[in-house]
Formats: C-alpha cells, sequence, structure tokens
C-alpha cells in the first residue's frame, strides 16, 4: 500500500515527511569556559598611573582591573550562587543596624542621633556594606565632617568594586581611588576621585590625630591636614594578605563544579532544543486525500491542495489538541481481496518518554556543593526542593538558620568599624552603641514566629 507518513512533534509544521536534526550537543558544552582562568596569579600584581595625579599609581583588581566584574557575572549566571549571595546579605543583614541606648539597651530616642542616623539612611548604608562583605570581602566607607572638623556629618558607602587603592608606601596604603573602573578606555582624569585612606589598623586614632584632637608621633597636637573627607577600609582577613581579598567561596570557581553545573545546564538546554523526538506516526493511505476531494466535489487542482493542506491540520490538531482528548476519529477501512487490511489513516505512538531527566542528580549534587561553598546548608535556601529530598524538620532548620546567624557576628564586628568612629569622634560614646540584633526562630508554643537578640542580651545571657 503506498501511504504519505506525516511525523509530528508538537513543533513542526505538517508537510509529507519532516526529517529530524540530530543535535550535536557537545558543541554546545564546549562553549563553556574554565571558570578558573578568571583568577590571576597572587604574583601578577599590576599597577596603573592615576591620570593627573603625578606619581600616583594604583593596583589593579586583577590583572585586567575586571575581576570584580567578572565576578558579579559569574554569580549573576548561576541561579543557586546568585540567591546564595541575597541570602548571606540579607543573613548578614539580620534584624538592621541600630544604635542601642547605652541606658535602655533599646534602639536610641535621642532626637539628635536619630535625626543624623535618617539623614544618613542607615538600613541601606548597611546593605551596601554587607553586600560588599559577601562578594568581595571587604567594604570601604567615607566619612565626610564639618567644615570646622569638629563633627562627622555623613557616613557613605563607596561600592567595593569601583575602589581601587593606591600603590603601598612603606607598606602602608593612603588612597582610595574610585571610579567606574568598567569604562577604563573612556575615563578621564576627572572621572577619578581620589580619598585619603585612615589607617586601617587604626583608623580612629588616625582620624584624631589629623584633626588636631590628639598628639601625633612628634609629640604635637595639631590639625594636620585641610581634607574633611577620609575613606574607611573594613576587610575580612585571608591567607596571604593580598592587595585585594580572595574571599573563601571563590574556591567554586577555581574547582570544577561550578563548570560542571554549567555543563550539565548546557547540555540538557541543547538536547531539549535541538533532539526534538518524534511523538506519532501517522499513515495515509493514497486515495484518503482523492476520496476527500470527490465526497465534497472539489475538482480545480489549486482548491484540491488547499483542501489537502487543510486535512493535515485536522490531523495535526487531533493527535495534538488538548481538547481532543478522550474523542473518537472515525475514517475508512476495508478488507482487499487479498484479506489484507487497508486503512485509510493510522495514527502510531512512537515516543511517550520524558526529555531531559537526565543528569538530575548530577545537577542536585552540584548545587549542594555550591551551597557548601557558600557557607549555606542547602535546605535553607531551596536549592534542592522535592518530595524525595531529605528536607529537614522544623527544629533542625532552626537550628540551622540559628547557626547561620550566629556566623555574621564577625562581620558584624568589622562592619561597625565605621560606626564606633562616628559615635567616638561626634562625642555620642556615653549614649548609644552600634549592634545588629540577630533574628532567632522560635516554636509555636511561644506565640511567635521570630525573636530578636542583641549583643548585650548574649553577653547577659552568658
Amino acid at each position: 500500500m503506498d501511504k504519505t507518513i506525516l511525523q509530528y512533534d508538537g513543533d513542526f509544521m505538517p508537510g509529507e515527511i519532516f526529517d529530524i536534526e540530530v543535535s550535536n550537543v557537545a558543541t554546545e558544552m564546549a562553549s563553556v569556559e574554565d571558570s578558573s582562568l578568571v583568577f590571576d596569579e597572587d604574583a601578577n600584581v599590576k599597577t596603573t598611573p592615576v591620570p593627573g595625579r603625578k606619581g600616583m599609581a594604583y593596583v589593579n583588581f586583577g590583572e585586567d582591573n575586571q575581576l570584580p566584574f567578572n565576578i558579579i557575572k559569574m554569580i549573576g549566571i548561576d541561579e543557586v550562587m546568585s540567591q546564595n549571595k541575597l541570602f548571606n546579605v540579607i543573613t548578614c543583614y539580620g534584624a538592621g543596624l541600630k544604635y542601642m541606648d547605652v541606658d535602655t539597651r533599646q534602639p536610641t530616642t535621642h532626637p539628635e542621633i536619630k535625626r543624623w542616623l535618617i539623614h544618613n539612611s542607615l538600613p541601606l548604608f548597611q546593605l551596601e556594606q554587607a553586600t560588599d562583605m559577601k562578594y568581595f570581602f571587604f567594604c570601604v566607607s567615607v566619612i565626610i565632617l564639618s567644615r570646622d572638623g569638629k563633627r562627622i556629618n555623613r557616613l557613605i558607602h563607596k561600592e567595593a568594586c569601583y575602589c581601587r587603592f593606591q600603590q603601598a608606601r612603606r607598606g602602608k596604603i593612603n588612597h582610595v581611588i574610585y571610579a567606574n573602573f568598567r569604562e577604563n578606555a573612556s575615563l578621564r582624569p576627572e572621572d577619578y576621585e581620589v580619598i585619603r585612606l585612615l589607617d586601617p589598623r587604626d583608623p580612629l586614632g588616625d582620624l584624631m590625630v589629623l584633626m588636631g584632637r590628639e598628639p601625633g608621633r612628634d609629640g604635637e597636637t595639631r590639625v594636620r591636614t585641610e581634607d574633611r573627607k577620609f575613606a574607611i577600609l573594613v576587610r575580612f582577613p585571608t591567607p596571604g594578605f593580598q592587595y585585594y581579598p580572595i574571599p573563601y567561596y571563590t574556591s567554586i570557581f577555581r574547582g570544577d563544579w561550578y563548570d560542571i553545573k554549567r555543563l550539565i545546564g548546557k547540555g540538557k538546554k541543547a538536547k531539549l532544543r535541538n533532539h526534538a523526538s518524534v511523538k506519532y506516526q501517522v499513515e495515509v493511505h493514497k486515495d484518503y486525500w482523492s476520496n476527500i476531494c470527490a465526497e465534497e466535489h472539489i475538482t480545480d487542482p489549486l482548491k484540491k491542495m488547499e483542501r489537502i493542506k487543510k486535512e493535515k491540520e485536522n490531523i495535526k490538531n487531533f493527535v495534538s489538541g488538548i481538547e481532543n482528548s478522550g474523542k473518537v476519529w472515525i475514517t475508512g477501512y476495508y478488507i482487499d481481496p487479498n484479506g489484507r487490511e487497508v486503512r485509510m489513516v493510522r495514527i502510531n505512538v512512537v515516543e511517550t518518554g520524558k526529555e531531559g531527566g537526565d543528569w538530575s542528580e548530577d545537577i542536585q549534587e552540584a548545587s549542594n556543593i555550591t551551597c557548601y561553598g557558600d557557607n549555606i546548608h542547602p535546605n535553607l535556601v531551596g536549592a534542592t526542593p522535592g518530595k524525595g529530598q531529605n528536607n529537614n524538620s522544623g527544629s533542625d532548620k532552626r537550628e540551622l538558620f540559628t547557626l547561620k546567624q550566629a556566623l555574621e557576628i564577625p562581620f558584624h564586628d568589622l562592619m561597625n568599624i565605621p560606626h564606633n568612629i562616628v559615635i567616638e569622634y561626634n562625642g555620642w560614646s556615653e549614649k548609644v552603641y552600634p549592634d545588629v540584633p540577630m533574628v532567632l526562630l522560635t516554636t509555636l508554643d511561644q506565640n511567635t514566629d521570630a525573636k530578636q537578640k542583641t549583643a548585650s542580651d548574649l553577653e547577659n545571657k552568658s
């Protein structure tokens, strides 16, 4: 029997015969670059002159000065790692920075201090600092003094990816250079902001000496600068003490699992996009088309072609349309003189399996290792959700979240340095102190979902 075979998978337009395109998955996966190549060797320390500043040069952040932007991009293209960073930032933020009253151990109600906090947008400042600490393990803030130098009026965050450190002289970094280094080629001399950096080991003492509040090494107490803007560097210690810290989580990039996770995604995408398996095979007798045209008295050749095309659409809609589920299609059927069954239309189901299930366990393993590199338990961020996963009990999750909050204490202590300087310099040390209360999840029998614990609460409990 002569037959026209229609093969349909839901994407191709119907026709006489459809060819299946076999994809080259390896080609797609080869486009994934080795993430470890993003990082430079520690010995490759290069400097760049600051335009308009004779004799001043800054140390590149990465050999091509683009390392922070590459890190942001690499984190951004991984959905697990990107959400991990958000979780780490929010956890570091805790219940928000508070200036606590020394006597009441509650957020201050002092009018002058509250007005200062509002003008400096402390919640935004804290989130900005937490973001840089979690991405780059250092953050830079700038204090702006009044014209007479007696008071700190402003506390401003400077994005770490746009900060570069002046090349050290006698082991000391004297300035921070702030500019849009993402656009290196188009920067002009006036685009660079050079800010004096206070001694990272003793920023308050350095400020006091510069502003004539304490004697310097020469024993004299005098104002030593006309500057009213100073940078404060806060960095989390890392091995080797490089100009720019190498965060511990970057082991994810230096290892293999970051690339493996991307390769799995590329492979699944290539397979789903190109390996379009045939779902149905429709066999049509050669007389079927002429019989339809004869029954409808169609004799014009062009109208015959249009009717045949419409009938192919009907067949396609029948095999693929969900509204036809459970319905019946009646077609011609007879026995020829040789005793063979002759069907006018026959539909064969070719493929019913689900595509894209490959590497499911591997992607879960890669997600778990990514969470481990970010110091997050995967059950806290839902990196591997599903009924078959071990999602822990509520008590386990509360303990995990409490442990995560406790691990943020070193970051909080470092990020409080600028606030301690402001409080001491402005004469508020007997009124307030900075604190970041921890959010602790509770059980239902305590009639509340969460509690806040301040540093003083923890001290009293201990």
